[in-house]
């Protein structure tokens, strides 16, 4: 029996009447209807498992092997605790305890299988999804606790799990990547391999692979720059410098260490048998009767970076070294040379780290990961993680937390790249140069194209939103990235899921950290009447009807036009058998005129996108244009056409 077939099975055999009703999304039924249906979740979630296991397997995404199937995803990013979120029982509180008949209001992988195939609806090909492993208690963040504060990176979060059904959490999400497969969809996990939570099972079964400080010595409170107290540590202005200095010229021998009074928190790791749980965190005891913990983690570079401590979470010990014996920029990311040598590798916790996605991928048959802080992890650990994953699958791709799109990261082993389209989207200039970009070179692998992701402002926060969400779909499908949708964007999600990067001071104060849904209990409004829904399906009609010609990444295939409105983005794509000419206004609030320049002559143009406004038929030279406020038109080739030339 398979287990999508044990999902449905312990659904049939536990059926039974609930004490209060059940509701769900119209959405989640026929993925148009927007009201709140009541169901007996038995029935319903049994009847859709097996609409998935009776229907004809759907092909999964290809390519030319390596992982390379990735230059043709188009991304839904799920978050399960909180994409499959829902007031079930209608009395306006998101219950985070199940309710007396055993069922969750908060996500779960259940929920997450029936919404696979509503997803599938609106064209993706591949779910990524945030951390879904165990996650840490001390020191955590809001009521829930960051996904991204591994306890342990081989078991999965038993919240996802529906005490209702009496199943286990990995028979789920064994259920959950089988029917994503079913419905021809490829699954990308997420995975932190640089730290753990600060209660990790691994801190008491090896307590020599991390860093330990003294007991009595305080947290830092933010804001405070006590030396005497723990946290990032304080450089002098010179030394700092120094730091930075040698680190640009890619020199780092003989990198300046933190102050002696930084330095003297540190002990060596007390021994297993000396470790215990006290009061939901972790204490040891060395030999001469000195008590020890375990510290918090803080951004790994610059070493002068402002934010806040990591409460949650703490730095793995990758190599070991008496000189070394703390936690900063040069043991964390920026290795000291003699640091970081094969001699002085912790080798059991690498082995361990190496495990991990073999671990999946031979238990659940994921396609891919994304490694949280995959930056700071030593590259010949990183190389061995790539190398053992593909050893298992060939076609396994690996996606990199990268800002940069670099051909380090290709030869790290990534297939595609975060990329910084999410954060300059909303800024005209920044998009033009990008665009520039494509036009002039050829990137050496895809990035993400999208206007949001878990880390930044919501795109229906910008100023002008219902504008620029349709202008961000819009421009996102035609450039030769991965078309992401961060799972609220369709519902016009305003709240951050994490205020990471790219907030104010001000937008920070708005959404404090125990709001955030990162870290506490939040459902999207699924039942909101207005949605993006259809214009997402129909934007991925579009990229998977011209997936050739638009994934494509040869600048040969991109052109610039420009116009006399400097509001204006002029853009086509051609290869041999197709072109698409884009003409887009950057403006949110006003409404633009002018001429848009293209490079030839002559063509019969049908409108794409934008048919309220577009303008049709012949084409000489250049196209008059009257644009609303964010508005896109997208054409196609109606006819014979000579090439562009650039």
């Amino acid at each position: 029996m398979s287990a999508l077939e044990q999902n449905i099975a312990a659904l049939h055999a536990r059926r039974r009447e609930l004490s209060t009703p059940y509701f769900v999304p119209g959405l989640w039924i026929d993925h148009q209807d927007t009201d709140a249906q009541a169901v007996n979740p038995y029935e319903f979630y049994a009847e859709i498992l097996q609409s998935i296991l009776d229907a004809d397997p759907q092909p999964l995404v290809q390519g030319d092997g390596g992982g390379d199937w990735t230059h043709r995803a188009i991304i839904y990013n799920l978050f399960p605790r909180v994409t499959a979120a829902f007031d079930h029982g209608h009395d306006n509180v998101l219950d985070t305890d199940p309710s007396p008949d055993g069922w969750r209001d908060t996500g779960t992988l259940l929920k997450s299988i029936a919404l696979l195939p509503y997803i599938r609806s609106l064209g993706i090909n591949t779910v990524h999804l945030l951390p879904i492993t165990s996650v840490g208690q001390a020191g955590k963040k809001g009521t829930l606790g960051s996904p991204y504060g591994i306890r342990n990176a081989y078991e999965l979060d038993h919240n996802l799990a529906e005490p209702a059904l009496g199943l286990d959490v990995d028979t789920l999400f064994a259920g959950f990547v089988e029917a994503a497969h079913r419905l021809g969809m490829r699954v990308i996990m997420e995975f932190v391999l640089r730290t753990a939570s600060k209660d990790a099972d691994w801190i008491g079964q090896h307590p020599e692979w991390f860093y330990w400080i003294r007991a009595d010595v305080p947290d830092r409170k933010p804001g405070s720059d006590d030396p005497n107290a723990y946290g990032n540590p304080i450089f002098a202005r010179d030394d700092l410098q120094q730091i930075k200095d040698k680190v640009n010229r890619r020199d780092f021998s003989d990198l300046p260490a933190p102050p002696d009074t930084y330095l003297e928190m540190f002990t060596e790791p007390p021994r297993a048998d000396q470790v215990h749980m006290e009061n939901g965190r972790w204490i040891g005891v060395l030999d001469g009767g000195t008590r020890v913990r375990i510290p918090g983690a803080f951004a790994d570079w610059p070493p002068d970076d402002n934010q806040p401590p990591w409460t949650d979470v703490t730095y793995l010990r990758m190599y070991d070294h008496p000189d070394f014996n703390y936690i900063a920029y040069n043991t964390l990311r920026m290795y000291d040379e003699r640091f970081a040598q094969p001699e002085n590798a912790v080798c059991d916790l690498w082995e361990a780290v190496i495990g991990v996605i073999p671990h999946f991928q031979e238990q659940f048959g994921i396609d891919g990961v994304m490694i949280d802080m995959g930056h700071a992890l030593p590259m010949p650990l990183k190389q061995r993680v790539v190398d053992t994953a593909r050893h298992i699958n060939p076609d396994f791709a690996f996606l990199d937390e990268n800002f940069l799109i670099e051909q380090k990261s290709v030869d790290e082993g990534y297939n595609a790249v975060l990329g910084y389209m999410v954060f300059d989207f909303h800024i005209p200039d920044k998009l033009r140069e990008f665009l520039g970009r494509l036009s002039k070179e050829r990137l050496p692998l895809p990035f993400f194209a999208t206007a949001e992701n878990h880390n930044t402002p919501r795109a229906f926060s910008r100023p002008s939103p219902l504008e620029f969400v349709h202008y961000a779909l819009a421009m996102s499908v035609i450039v030769p990235g991965i078309p992401f949708i961060h799972s609220g964007f369709e519902l016009m999600e305003t709240k951050p899921i994490n205020t990471g990067l790219g907030f104010t001071n001000e937008m920070i104060q708005q959404n404090p950290t125990e709001t955030l849904p990162l870290f506490s209990e939040w459902a999207f409004d699924w039942t909101r009447a207005d949605n993006l829904v259809g214009s997402i399906r129909y934007a991925l009609r579009l990229r998977e009807k011209y997936a050739e010609l638009l994934s494509n990444r040869d600048p040969d295939t991109f052109f610039l036009g420009y116009s006399d409105n400097p509001h204006f983005i002029v853009v086509a794509r051609q290869d041999a058998e197709h072109t698409v000419i884009v003409v887009a206004s950057s403006s949110m609030a006003t409404v633009e005129q002018g001429r848009a320049y293209l490079p030839v002559a002559d063509y019969e143009l049908s409108p794409l996108w934008g048919t309220v406004v577009a303008h049709t038929g012949r084409l000489t030279v250049s196209l008059d244009a009257s644009l609303g406020n964010g508005h896109v038109l997208i054409f196609e080739d109606g006819a014979a056409f000579p090439r562009f030339q650039k």
